[in-house]
């Protein structure tokens, strides 16, 4: 059977959209231009601590003296502001400011809602949305480092980070599990066919064995970073809307190594 020939009105169509697509980057390009360097922070797998290393690497970077901001772009299920203790409502009046913590400037869409244990239901042409968004309406300013908490998964709010903005690389994260291991290598395989690199792998909850990184390593050819061993007081300090690099000589040594590493 002989595939099916597209018409000329699909072929216009598919080239409206590939130019719409070149000219939103070539924008977010200027509108970002004073932002050095930008690192995602990602793993296909939910609850492996993508948010504690995002928010405590950005902090680890403020404290050496960069200029740093922090996007939360977990677009339907935000937690960054949890983090922070930020719980302060904001008008979503453009252009969109970030909030400063202790010299981080701080963007999520947590900010614009009431409740924050209200869902937000959204497709995904609506996430693709919110985060151009935060590219193209926003007022980052001068920075030395933009820090995005990804969420899981391989589909839109990552494909769209990927698709628009130029990124330095993407740190993956994983735990010693085996399962996390496979689903930190699937997300670090996305970011390489979509051209991006993969800047290193950062074992969380680790239990001293360095086993997940390690595999992540192997697979894609990575750096391992470093490792956040299991700690309780840093989910205690998380919990109560405290920085954890700011509070904990320990943790703060383990994301200097890591942080040390990326610059």
């Amino acid at each position: 059977m002989e595939a099916a020939t597209p018409t000329p009105n699909a072929t216009q169509g598919a080239q409206q959209s590939f130019a719409r697509v070149v000219n939103q980057k070539q924008e977010i390009r200027k509108k970002l231009s004073g932002i050095k360097h930008r690192i995602g922070v990602y793993s296909a797998k939910g609850g492996v601590g993508k948010t504690t290393v995002a928010v405590n690497l950005a902090f680890t970077l403020r404290q050496m003296g960069y200029k740093v901001g922090l996007l939360d772009a977990d677009i339907d299920c935000p937690n960054i502001t949890l983090f922070l203790g930020l719980n302060e409502v904001t008008d979503a009046v453009y252009p969109l400011v970030p909030k400063e913590k202790d010299g981080v400037k701080v963007l999520s869409t947590a900010m614009f809602l009431d409740d924050q244990k209200k869902p937000i239901i959204w497709r995904g042409p609506l996430i693709g949305k919110m985060i151009a968004e935060f590219f193209e309406n926003a007022e980052w300013g001068e920075l030395d480092y933009l820090i995005l908490d990804l969420a899981p998964g391989t589909s839109d709010a990552p494909l769209s980070i990927m698709q628009l903005l130029d990124m330095d690389g993407f740190v993956l994260v994983t735990t010693p599990q085996h399962i996390a291991a496979v689903n930190a290598i699937r997300s670090g395989r996305m970011a390489k066919r979509m051209g991006v690199a993969v800047l290193g792998v950062v074992e969380n909850m680790s239990n001293g064995t360095g086993g997940g990184a390690a595999e992540v390593g192997e697979a894609l050819g990575c750096e391992v970073l470093g490792s956040i061993r299991m700690n309780k007081k840093l989910d205690e300090l998380s919990d109560r809307g405290l920085v954890a690099v700011l509070t904990d000589a320990d943790i703060k040594s383990e994301f200097e190594i890591i942080a040390g590493k990326l610059v």
